[in-house]
């Protein structure tokens, strides 16, 4: 009788208080992250690419594809080994960017756009965001991000928006040609991915056949943020370096411009655009507490 009473007094205080009895129990598992309360992983159950589950060793795995349920030991092309700390954040030295720090960067962004797609990609490109000093990783994350929030409004745009410009991106005279149609290479992903020999090149890469199944970086979150890795760490564009050299050897964040959309942005070409990114980047990089170095425009 004595528990139920007070039970009930606190009930009214947290009524008082505008809180819900539940809020506690809420934030707790907020708190306790991604490998807190992932669920155990359970064959023949459908998993989306990101979702993160604890084998029957005690043992976590992140669904880099969606499967019907197969097996993480045995599946490796559909799960990876995630490895947590408190909280359920990467281990030190994994992405520097926890899941509320990139809730608080895309508060608006499209459900496609998953935290945990992103991290399912990072085995594809593991210098990425993981070379240097705690700073650099911060920094270079920051200005991926941001480049990637320029491209897609926020992450809320997984496909080129203009479709008028679709049938422009494909290069008949490379020898593959479109196999998958005039018009299927247009813009998606977190950095856009354009061009029948893009496609073709990203999926080399990364063991995937882009060039005949270009709608997977559309439809496959991680295979999306892998395209975006892709890019980051190994093409210069207009450039004269990647994005991911210009990070970590100190060249700083206008040099990611330069190499992303410098023939059009840079040297006064358009400097709204450019300052569109300078300010994700100053911000992203205040979200994580370090400093945005110097040469920020391009």
């Amino acid at each position: 009788m004595r528990r139920n009473r007070i039970a009930a007094l606190l009930l009214a205080l947290l009524a008082f208080t505008g809180m819900s009895a539940l809020a506690p129990a809420a934030s707790a598992a907020t708190g306790a992250g991604v490998c807190d309360s992932a669920s155990n992983w359970t064959a023949g159950k459908w998993y989306p690419a990101g979702t993160v589950v604890r084998y029957s060793d005690g043992r976590f795995y992140v669904a880099t594809h969606d499967n019907p349920g197969y097996d993480p030991v045995i599946s490796t092309w559909y799960w990876s080994p995630y490895t947590c700390q408190g909280g359920g954040d990467p281990q030190p030295g994994g992405f520097p960017v926890s899941e509320a720090q990139f809730q608080q960067m895309f508060p608006n962004r499209n459900s496609f756009y998953s935290y945990q797609g992103l991290l399912a990609a990072l085995s594809a490109y593991p210098g990425f965001a993981g070379t240097g000093s705690a700073e650099t990783r911060k920094q270079e994350a920051a200005a991926f991000l941001a480049n990637v929030a320029h491209e897609t409004g926020g992450l809320v745009y997984v496909v080129e928006q203009n479709t008028a410009n679709y049938p422009h991106y494909c290069d008949r005279n490379q020898p593959y040609g479109c196999p998958a149609g005039q018009s299927a290479y247009y813009g998606r992903g977190p950095l856009q991915l354009s061009w029948n020999f893009n496609y073709k090149a990203a999926g080399d890469a990364l063991g995937i056949d882009l060039l005949h199944n270009p709608y997977l970086v559309q439809n496959d979150a991680a295979v999306s943020w892998k395209t975006a890795l892709w890019y980051w760490d190994t093409q210069r564009g207009p450039g004269t370096m990647t994005p991911h050299e210009a990070m970590v050897n100190g060249r700083g964040f206008g040099e990611t411009i330069r190499s992303i959309n410098g023939s059009l942005e840079c040297n006064g070409g358009n400097p709204g655009q450019v300052q569109s990114r300078v300010a994700n980047y100053q911000r992203f990089t205040g979200i994580l507490g370090v400093a945005p170095g110097g040469n920020l425009y391009c």
